[in-house]
């Protein structure tokens, strides 16, 4: 089986062309390729499949092998693969996804895709949706306890659950152990991404993030646009906010109606074929 290694800011995942060649159990394989000691190594895989909706469709499951509604450096990736393997041939196209249908614009110089913009959609404020268990209309600026101590934060679904935290120096945070507790907390049912952000000026924030299903990464597409949004509607944020993750760099902006857009760049790691799968 033959795969492509790629990265979107840091956020690494193995590729597979799911039109040429198909395996019973993606999740099964996920576990192993996204192993970084006895294979491949990644945050995630991707599967490319026909679509009756739109161009192409995106299938996406984390390293623990758990499927993936979404995943924002990951459609990055995946728009840059299609286009690269001729699977689609146009610089603007629709993406199907389990978090619905994605626009891309590729921007392209001597057929090399040069950065990916995503319409990202609305996000969805309502907690029955992202889910989280809050008797409020918006999971706003609310309270959760973690080792004694209060923890403010807002939760969003942008294609995955996400709560996002502002802090005042991100360096000082345990992003691995407060993520990780977070994460499973039983007010998510289906737990949830953990963003902390550090807002530097009202156009410029850094986004150090623990995903649900895969751990510490170094970036995370839905989560910088959580965060922004958030950001936003919190009036701490402007409409167009450059956000440091900490793999690289994406620009986020929010238009009508809580509309957004994230544009980045995403590069070829590798290619090589899974001998035993």
């Amino acid at each position: 089986m033959k795969f492509t290694k790629m990265h979107g800011a840091g956020n690494d995942f193995v590729l597979l062309n799911g039109l040429k060649q198909k395996i019973d159990d993606y999740g099964k394989l996920a576990l192993k390729a996204c192993d970084r000691h006895f294979s491949v190594g990644g945050d995630g895989i991707m599967v490319v499949e026909e679509s009756s909706v739109a161009d192409v469709k995106m299938i996406y499951f984390n390293s623990d092998g758990s499927k993936g509604e979404m995943c924002g450096n990951g459609i990055r990736c995946f728009s840059k693969f299609v286009y690269d393997e001729k699977i689609v041939n146009k610089e603007i196209f629709t993406v199907e996804t389990l978090a619905g249908i994605k626009t891309i614009w590729l921007e392209v110089e001597k057929d090399q895709v040069k950065s990916i913009k995503v319409n990202m959609g609305k996000p969805i404020f309502d907690p029955k949706d992202i889910p989280v268990i809050c008797d409020d209309e918006k999971v706003i600026e609310k309270t959760i306890e973690i080792d004694g101590k209060e923890i403010i934060f807002s939760s969003v679904l942008v294609g995955v659950p996400h709560t996002v935290i502002f802090v005042d120096d991100i360096n000082v945070i345990d992003i691995n152990q407060l993520g990780c507790e977070i994460e499973k907390k039983s007010i998510f049912p289906k737990k949830t991404n953990v963003n902390f952000v550090e807002i530097k000026n009202r156009n410029s924030i850094a986004v150090y993030t623990w995903e649900r299903g895969a751990g510490r990464t170094l970036a995370c597409g839905t989560g910088c646009c959580s965060s922004v949004v958030l950001g936003n509607v919190l009036n701490k944020l402007e409409d167009k906010v450059k956000v440091q993750a900490e793999g690289g760099i994406l620009e986020v902006e929010v238009k009508d109606e809580l509309e957004i857009f994230m544009k980045g760049e995403a590069t070829t790691i590798c290619v090589g074929e899974f001998i035993d799968f």
